[in-house]
């Protein structure tokens, strides 16, 4: 079971894993350039990663939107940003941040969320696919797809593409996919879109479904934005990739119900102890949306882990024909779901 939760264990890049722990941090909050007049959307803002996200965003001068599916959490986000601002960037103009209702467990009210933001006739400079759901116990979307693979892909698949018109004629805007480099444990014959939905208990390694479940819609992440990174290569679009490396947050909320609570336990000892603090852990989505390198190096469709260093995906995610796969499978569901 181990080999199937250890994210290098299946990889043909196991040194890029432990990379993560030896490269050096290139990216740092002063680093990031006045963002005013920007606007930008950040999936799964209330806390963790996305927070600290928007707190250095609207920090450094942009109109942050936070995507979320509770209202009442994204406007206690929103106030406690407000302070932390004010403490940490006593120079900072007063942040502008607004909630966004999103929820990405079900296609139709992602795509009206995003139709809604369309409607304010705003431009669009960042948007940052931060959301996600990990090694939670099984259960279906709103539209009958595996949970996992509904929210961390599907939904941020409809967000993107429906909001992709107003990325373009923004110039010079970013899209972050934020992954993991857990995509690259999938063995091969998982990564089979067949098996989407499979839950099926009579198989050996049933077990360890959630974390494969999980692993498949990060694969899915990286398949994604290099897909759409290659459909945007002449346009002023820079689709990225980031991993942000073991981060001290509540992704893991759910795993015990899924895997067990001796699981859940040595997770959180291991984040503990070795985790970066979610201000440090954004700082390579931050790099992806902010730093003029991207634009200067045309940077696009590329994966970066931390601090903002870039290695190869796994080869499989490399593979065009493979994204082609998954790019047609997920316009093909959402044209049966959604229309």
């Amino acid at each position: 079971m181990l080999g199937k939760i250890l994210p290098f264990s299946n990889s043909h890049h196991q040194w890029d894993f432990w990379k993560t722990y030896f490269t050096p941090n290139r990216f740092s909050h002063d680093q990031i350039p006045d963002l005013t007049g920007k606007v930008a959307i950040v999936t799964g803002a209330n806390s963790g990663l996305g927070y600290a996200t928007i707190v250095s965003l609207a920090a450094n001068g942009a109109h942050v939107f936070l995507a979320c599916r509770s209202k009442e959490r994204a406007l206690d986000a929103i106030e406690r940003a407000k302070a932390e601002i004010k403490e940490k960037y006593p120079k900072a103009s007063e942040p502008k941040l607004e909630f966004m209702e999103l929820d990405l467990n079900d296609m139709k009210k992602t795509q009206q969320s995003a139709r809604d933001f369309l409607a304010k006739n705003l431009p669009l400079h960042i948007l940052v696919c931060n959301a996600g759901r990990c090694v939670c116990p099984y259960g279906l979307s709103a539209d009958g797809i595996e949970t996992q693979f509904a929210v961390n892909h599907m939904g941020h698949f409809v967000l993107t593409t429906t909001l992709l018109e107003r990325l373009k004629e923004t110039k010079s805007s970013r899209v972050v996919v934020v992954s993991s480099i857990s995509h690259e444990a999938i063995s091969s014959s998982d990564i089979s879109l067949e098996i989407v939905n499979d839950n099926d208990s009579s198989k050996p390694d049933f077990l360890e479904f959630p974390t494969l479940r999980y692993f498949r819609s990060k694969f899915a992440n990286v398949v994604f934005a290099k897909a759409l990174a290659r459909r945007l290569e002449n346009e002023y679009v820079y689709v990225n990739i980031a991993h942000p490396g073991t981060v001290q947050t509540e992704l893991q909320r759910y795993s015990g119900e899924a895997m067990g609570e001796q699981y859940t336990s040595a997770v959180g000892t291991y984040y503990k102890y070795f985790g970066y603090t979610p201000e440090v852990g954004s700082l390579t989505q931050l790099y992806l949306a902010t730093s003029p390198e991207i634009e200067e190096k045309n940077i696009r469709g590329r994966y970066f882990i931390p601090i903002a260093n870039e290695i190869k995906a796994d080869y499989r995610a490399r593979d065009e024909k493979i994204q082609e796969e998954y790019w047609t499978f997920t316009e093909n569901l959402v044209r049966e779901k959604i229309g």
